[in-house]
């Protein structure tokens, strides 16, 4: 690995690695969300669906994790 950053190779498993974190970083949270407001939804029903409320939260949050990590990944190289 090391060997590799020196000599800056970049193949294409890299790039491809890269898109599976990115989607990850948005996709978890938006299932946390998910999972939490379904829960809630349950346990105190309201007016308001809380399960659609956290799910944009959720992506909301996985966008800002997932570009702080291309920010940090692009200061890297």
């Amino acid at each position: 690995m090391m060997r590799g950053r020196l000599r800056d190779e970049r193949g294409f498993w890299r790039p491809m690695a890269m898109i599976g974190v990115i989607g990850w970083t948005v996709a978890l949270p938006m299932l946390i969300g998910i999972a939490a407001g379904t829960w809630i939804d349950h346990r105190w029903p309201s007016r308001f669906s809380w399960t659609l409320m956290l799910l944009f939260a959720g992506l909301g949050l996985g966008c800002l994790l997932a570009w702080t990590r291309i920010k940090r990944e692009q200061e890297d190289r």
